[in-house]
């Protein structure tokens, strides 16, 4: 069964508070090495048959997401 993996992490112009709280503790704990963190959603879909990218995409950016404020990564399964 094929599986088909939906990101889906903000707009870079949309403000992420929690990806700021996690920047924050990564750098009280003495990792400073991190520059900016984005916070996501990591959705894994098993299809049967062939995955169809047009509906998969749709399903993402109706029902995964909110295309106003997020983006949307669709990775389907390579041969």
């Amino acid at each position: 069964m094929p599986v088909v993996v939906v990101d889906v992490v903000l707009k870079p112009e949309i403000s992420d508070p929690q990806g700021q709280a996690v920047l924050g503790a990564l750098g009280r704990l003495g990792h400073s090495g991190v520059r900016s963190v984005r916070q996501g959603k990591h959705f894994v879909l098993d299809v049967e048959g062939e995955p169809d990218e047009a509906e998969l995409r749709e399903i993402a950016e109706t029902l995964l997401a909110n295309p106003v404020i997020e983006d949307v990564e669709l990775h389907l399964p390579t041969d």
